[in-house]
């Protein structure tokens, strides 16, 4: 089938982009000491920028937001300059990229945090998957401290601050990340927020702190670069809701009235974290079921292939289909999808941690004489 409708330019709020095939945000703790982005991530993301719009790796707003040992930071004055060096690299390469800006919440490990207290969570409810130590370590989650409300409108405040950093260190905007069983998601969910002050109980409450962020944040850099990762129906690190699509329908409607520049959804089909290539074929399909709530650009991500997004689009499902583990191995993505080229294949054992192997040495379709190929 033809792919050209991944081919027409989209207006993403104040970001103009010439494609729609975006780069998703990819976890590759590949930061240098002090968690300061360095030349070899400028390298890797402006490899990419052909991308319409690249979002970047999850960077913590804070030193007790890290849930993974080597992931970037934007809270110090090396950060940011470090930050600089990308953006300018990706710009310089006619690329456009955006700050994905969390907090991993209980999803971290006491040895990633200054004081090497507990992770902080809104109820202190453990996660059901492993941590990360500072050596990568792979050890029991620990149970996590419920946070107390008056440190919460300090949290969002440190959010304002990081979307500032980002604006400061070159992005052309900055998503949310309110997917993946982060801090965000876990207070959306009944299933990791039993909380009984204005914070938790009924889903307005629960949406209180993610709201409060987005309203701070869009005052901050306007609402016109401001985006939000949702994961409506995901289950990564034992989050659940009992009510997901009345809780996801009311959050997405309150964006919607906030005139963001798009809402990222990842499709419950697909493994989240790049775990696994398991897919769920009979999983709602939440670019479809949610686009009539959203009035602004949709992005849609998880398990598509070149010729499944170009449908998506087409059908106006989404309006644009975020790649990750294709986009690892395929540095030209765009370009080989244009062409129908063949696709190098990747190398899951390679995703995270490390240096150059299987982060910059990926090649491109001029030369990739020899390498493992799939068809687009």
């Amino acid at each position: 089938m033809s792919k050209d409708s991944l081919f027409t330019p989209l207006k993403l709020g104040a970001i103009q982009i010439p494609n729609r095939i975006i780069m998703a945000p990819l976890t590759r703790m590949r930061a240098g000491a002090a968690n300061v982005p360095t030349s070899l991530n400028a390298k890797y993301y402006s490899q990419r920028a052909s991308a319409g719009l690249i979002i970047s790796e999850g960077t913590a707003i804070s030193p007790d937001a890290h849930g993974y040992p080597l992931a970037p930071g934007v809270y110090t004055g090396e950060q940011i300059a470090g930050w600089c060096v990308v953006t300018d690299a990706v710009h310089a390469a006619g690329g456009r990229i955006v700050m994905q800006i969390g907090h991993n919440g209980r999803n971290s490990h006491s040895s990633l945090r200054p004081d090497s207290s507990v992770p902080v969570a809104p109820s202190a409810i453990p996660p059901n998957i492993p941590a990360l130590t500072r050596d990568f370590q792979q050890v029991k989650a620990e149970i996590p401290r419920a946070l107390e409300t008056a440190e919460i409108p300090s949290i969002v405040s440190v959010f304002r601050q990081a979307a500032q950093n980002a604006i400061k260190a070159g992005f052309d905007g900055v998503e949310l990340q309110g997917a993946n069983s982060h801090l965000i998601e876990q207070f959306l969910e009944d299933g990791t927020n039993v909380r009984t002050d204005s914070y938790g109980g009924s889903k307005e409450n629960r949406a209180r702190f993610l709201l409060d962020i987005v309203d701070e944040v869009s005052d901050a850099i306007g609402a016109d670069r401001l985006a939000v990762r949702l994961s409506p129906f995901g289950q990564y690190g034992g989050i659940h809701d009992s009510k997901p699509r009345e809780l996801f329908s009311f959050v997405i409607r309150e964006l919607s009235k906030r005139h963001l520049a798009y809402l990222h959804l990842i499709e419950a089909r697909g493994s989240e974290m790049g775990l696994t290539d398991e897919l769920h074929e009979d999983a709602l399909n939440n670019a479809s079921l949610f686009r009539s709530e959203f009035a602004g650009p949709l992005i849609s991500a998880a398990a598509y292939t070149p010729e499944s997004a170009a449908l998506a689009v087409e059908q106006k499902q989404a309006d644009a289909i975020a790649f990750g583990r294709l986009f690892i191995a395929n540095p030209d993505l765009v370009e080989r999808i244009k062409g129908n080229h063949l696709l190098n294949l990747f190398d899951r054992s390679t995703f995270y941690g490390g240096a150059e192997h299987g982060y910059t040495d990926y090649k491109t379709f001029g030369d990739a004489a020899g390498a493992p190929i799939c068809r687009a």
